[in-house]
């Protein structure tokens, strides 16, 4: 069955005069980690093209770039990636190409946004690790940050217009944090990890007087970009409306829950166990005391967070 999962990831190290040392670096790590989830699924369909292993212009980008995004409604996601230099000029933002010339350095980010826009694809998602990325969307004319993104698409960028992006010890500082948010560090509850939660790894994660990154979305469902191991496990969280037979039941707690108690009940115990890993993803929280130790120890109990009001309604429903 074809995918329906698509991404072009492009890595350029080698400039005439101005290379860089860790795009391609980059862009092999993003590719072997958008092509399989974290069990070892096929995830996306990944054309990787670097500067270590091919030419790339920017004919060859444009034609690249208008493959992905001419796929029709039978594709979830069509996912572009780049890390190289970066520049702009009166005319917008530009990803830049080994072949650049003045007036003509690469691919005007206004045309990559054009041919996301117009795409049939359920979402695209323009991840950008370059220098002045952040001018993807913006009006140059206008002297803006108003940015024209159609419903469906989401941008992401390493830098704001007019910012430089690093790169430290062979890899970009901003991909090193994508890879992380991918592996797992921005997953949800159940390992799924979207445009949105990678913006927010790497922002927190940022410095005030790092680089800021930029996103800019106009989503009305958010596609997962790679599923990792999730933080409760489904057989848990189908537990949940057991445990909690309404949206307000409080759960009772008392010592017999707590394993270093001598009148411990295993039963309870491996219940305790999986209420902890529920309030370590902000499921459950105690009652009347900051930690469930405590709820257990004085016999209060625990109840469901508004997140875990959710998940319970999922569980109830049969929709996890």
């Amino acid at each position: 069955m074809p995918s329906r999962r698509r991404a072009l990831v492009i890595g350029i190290d080698d400039y005439p005069s101005m290379p860089l040392h860790g795009c391609v670096n980059d862009a092999n790590a993003i590719a072997s980690l958008l092509e399989a989830n974290h069990d070892g699924s096929p995830n996306f369909e990944v054309v990787l093209r670097t500067s270590e292993t091919a030419q790339i212009t920017r004919a060859q980008l444009r034609s690249d770039l208008e493959r992905l995004f001419a796929h029709g409604s039978d594709t979830d996601v069509a996912l572009f990636y780049f890390a190289g230099h970066g520049t702009e000029n009166d005319l917008g933002g530009y990803i830049v190409t080994p072949d650049f010339e003045s007036g003509d350095e690469g691919v005007n980010l206004s045309e990559i946004l054009s041919r996301a826009n117009a795409s049939a694809a359920k979402e695209c998602v323009i991840i950008l690790d370059s220098c002045m990325s952040g001018a993807l969307g913006a009006s140059p004319s206008a002297n803006n940050n108003a940015a024209s993104v159609s419903e469906g698409v989401s941008i992401l960028t390493a830098a704001r217009a007019g910012q430089t992006a690093a790169e430290i010890n062979g890899n970009g500082m901003f991909t090193e944090l994508v890879c992380a948010a991918l592996e797992g560090g921005a997953a949800d509850v159940l390992g799924n990890v979207s445009a949105a939660a990678v913006y927010t790894y790497v922002e927190e994660a940022l410095g005030a007087w790092d680089q800021r990154p930029l996103f800019k979305a106009h989503l009305g469902k958010v596609e997962s970009l790679r599923k990792t191991s999730p933080s409760v496990s489904v057989q848990t969280l189908r537990l949940l409306p057991t445990w909690f037979p309404t949206a307000d039941h409080i759960f009772p707690l008392d010592p017999e829950y707590e394993d270093t108690q001598p009148n411990s009940d295993p039963t309870k115990v491996a219940i305790f166990k999986q209420l902890q890993k529920c309030r370590d993803a902000k499921l459950v929280e105690a009652v009347d005391e900051e930690f469930l130790y405590f709820a257990a120890m004085n016999s209060t109990g625990c109840k469901l967070t508004l997140l875990g009001q959710r998940y319970r309604k999922l569980a109830a429903e049969r929709r996890i």
